[in-house]
């Protein structure tokens, strides 16, 4: 851990981190050996790196071990606290390792990277919901190049390779990762390493996905919005108005007929 006099505490309070922590992720990648210590660098925003980065990037890890982190960033999303983008940015380290140095599409290896934390929130879940409603064609091809765009562009790109991944582990089973990677450790292009893993091909696997995952995202936003309960309480109370007058119809009518079956009798009659 290294960091100027003013982020002394910081790197302190991060010493505490403990690495078992990612002792489950470490299985799923198929990782047994984690590898040399890895150096972990914290930044101020004065500083070369920070300067020369994105503003909404908190950390990054590079494949040779080296982990740069900007704490005056944090909290950002997919992370919450810096421990959390301490995990996340060791997970792509050991990722790194797993695939021999060799490199693997950003989507999955952000995917893996959130995975690591075991978690899918509510957040996360409409993050992905959102992304799914603003992709267009392309998928896959097209993820990569969100992770350098704007601020909402790279949230939902983290948000849809979770997604993604998560849903590639549930269906073709927790050892697609760990396979994936040693297979492209051995030199395998990823796409022959994911078919030879799982005996789909990774164009018909995404297929399955969008299929599967499309219809039900872009509508959830949607449902849950703001504007669909006002909607819902409007049609509802046009519902009950109708009915109202309805009823109202109903028994001017059973007047009206009252009426005028009474008008049938004279005052004697009726006495």
């Amino acid at each position: 851990m290294e960091a100027p006099a003013d982020l002394r505490a910081v790197a302190r309070r991060l010493d505490g981190w403990q690495p078992e922590r990612l002792a489950g992720f470490q299985q799923l990648i198929g990782l047994d050996d984690a590898g040399p210590a890895i150096r972990v660098v914290l930044a101020t925003e004065e500083s070369v790196v920070a300067i020369g980065a994105p503003a909404w990037i908190a950390g990054y890890a590079r494949g040779d071990g080296l982990i740069v982190l900007f704490p005056a960033r944090v909290p950002v999303y997919p992370n919450a606290s810096l421990d959390e983008l301490l995990g996340h940015e060791v997970a792509h380290v050991l990722v790194a390792r797993a695939a021999g140095g060799r490199l693997v599409p950003r989507w999955f290896n952000e995917g893996l990277a959130m995975l690591a934390e075991e978690g899918w929130s509510w957040g996360d879940r409409s993050r992905a919901a959102l992304a799914l409603m603003r992709s267009e064609d392309g998928g896959l091809a097209l993820l990569d190049g969100k992770f350098a765009g704007s601020r909402a562009e790279v949230s939902g790109a983290y948000a849809l390779s979770a997604a993604i991944v998560r849903s590639f582990v549930q269906r073709y089973g927790r050892a697609m990762p760990a396979g994936v990677l040693a297979r492209v450790a051995r030199g395998e292009g990823f796409g022959e390493a994911f078919l030879t893993t799982t005996g789909v091909a990774l164009a018909e696997a995404e297929h399955d996905f969008w299929r599967r995952h499309v219809i039900w995202h872009r509508w959830l936003p949607f449902v849950g919005s703001s504007a669909t309960l006002w909607i819902g309480v409007t049609l509802l109370a046009l519902v009950a108005i109708l009915r109202r007058r309805a009823r109202d119809r109903a028994l001017a009518e059973k007047w009206e007929a009252e009426e005028r079956f009474l008008d049938g009798f004279d005052d004697e009659t009726l006495h």
